[in-house]
């Protein structure tokens, strides 16, 4: 019955469209009333203040801000004009250069849509005086976009650290493979999808151009690199390496490519308070959810539940993958993660698979979300940049979306994929 309760609100609510939010707490406080035990209300505003009260979920606004910075300060672009010039023999090269692009700024950012709109704004109008179709620049735009939470470091890899109690530093290692797989594979896509929109070059670079289009991008370039070689040197913590990521792209945009002004930082400190603000709400009111099924023992009823109608791991895997396709479908991803994880580790451990590999799977899963309608929030960002309709960009979308699917079923079941990488770091 509190089971019913509890997810039958939670469910219409969602339907009636009342953010994830507010739907979680309301959830949790009926499920408390029905069950009679008033006494544990309390607990929900103790339960929040817990969990905001945490150290590693200051990397979130931090990491917003960073990529807020980059978009307005110039470091995307000069990245992308470098990007064209090492990639400019390749077919289908400025679709190539966007996926290139968004793997580079999803290093720094840490969020799918921001990536999109960042490399988006400028790759999409430059495919379409190349010839591309609005809605294959689009699709193209969408789909890199999804690299923005799986390449390291990561906004949704800090939101599971803290639900699954792992460490935000093996997680960012684990997903360095599996986001430079899946950049391979569409970029492998884009070549063949794109090569008759945008045929590869042959005339030679100067010496001088790739010079200066490399002093240009080398601050850009090392970005990533700071932040990572100092979490991975000891140098700080994930949690510093966000804020250091701020300072870094702050005096880049404004004392040395000189493209930001005052008008630019109130509204980039406004857009990142905003985003910050919802993300961490959500994250806070996803703590009394998860404390109350942990106290009801319902993660282990549905984890026993499962396991008695799949016996076979196979059917398991991949009934997870669906669950969270579909998921990703009509949730946004940290929604996904808080609802799922506390759910998913006990059916994850009963099948071997390590809480990193996971937290890998979830987010990818979340990721391919993104371009997944209806929410598809990567559709819509791309469709606002190219100026072309939803649906269109739905048709465009399907080679990226089976590509991506397929990859994720191979790391799936071949989880050593995403873990080896953080084993022999020793991570």
């Amino acid at each position: 019955m509190i089971i019913g309760m509890l997810f039958g609100v939670l469910f219409v609510m969602l339907f009636l469209g009342v953010p994830i939010a507010i739907c979680l707490g309301i959830a949790v406080c009926v499920a408390i009333v029905a069950s009679g035990n008033l006494n544990l209300l309390p607990a929900v505003a103790q339960r929040m203040f817990t969990q905001a009260d945490n150290f590693t979920l200051m990397a979130v606004p931090f990491f917003i801000l960073a990529g807020n910075i980059m978009e307005k300060g110039g470091i995307s672009k000069r990245l992308i004009d470098f990007i064209e010039i090492l990639m400019r023999r390749i077919p289908g090269r400025l679709s190539c250069i966007t996926v290139v692009a968004s793997a580079f700024f999803g290093a720094i950012s840490g969020s799918n849509p921001a990536t999109v709109a960042a490399i988006g704004g400028i790759t999409v109008p430059r495919m379409k005086q190349k010839g591309y179709p609005e809605d294959v620049a689009a699709a193209v735009a969408a789909s890199g976009g999804t690299l923005g939470v799986v390449i390291p470091p990561s906004i949704p890899m800090v939101t599971y650290a803290v639900t699954a109690s792992v460490s935000v530093g093996t997680m960012f290692m684990a997903g360095v493979i599996p986001g430079l797989l899946l950049a391979a594979v569409l970029i492998a896509t884009n070549i063949v999808i794109c090569k008759k929109y945008d045929a590869a070059e042959n005339g030679k670079v100067t010496l001088k151009a790739f010079a200066h289009s490399f002093k240009e991008a080398l601050l850009a370039i090392f970005m990533p690199v700071i932040i990572l070689g100092g979490i991975y040197g000891g140098l700080f913590t994930p949690t510093e390496s966000a804020a250091v990521a701020c300072v870094y792209a702050f005096i880049i945009s404004v004392f040395v490519y000189k493209e930001l002004t005052l008008k630019d930082i109130y509204e980039i400190f406004r857009k990142s308070t905003v985003s910050s603000a919802v993300v961490l709400f959500v994250v806070s009111m996803s703590a009394p959810f998860a404390w109350f099924m942990t106290n009801q023992n319902i993660p282990t009823f549905i984890a026993s539940s499962v396991l008695g109608l799949f016996t076979n791991k196979v059917a398991l895997l991949l009934m997870i993958n669906v669950i969270l396709l579909f998921l990703g479908c009509f949730l946004e991803t940290q929604s996904i993660i808080l609802l799922v994880t506390p759910i998913l580790l006990p059916i994850a451990a009963s099948l071997g698979l390590s809480p990193v590999a996971l937290g890998i799977i979830i987010i990818i899963n979340t990721s391919i979300g993104m371009i997944t309608p209806p929410m598809a929030v990567n559709l819509f960002v791309a469709s606002g940049i190219a100026n072309t309709s939803i649906g269109k960009i739905s048709k465009r979308i399907i080679p990226y979306l089976c590509i991506e699917v397929a990859t994720l079923l191979v790391m799936t079941f071949i989880p050593a994929i995403i873990t080896w990488l953080p084993g022999i770091m020793g991570v």
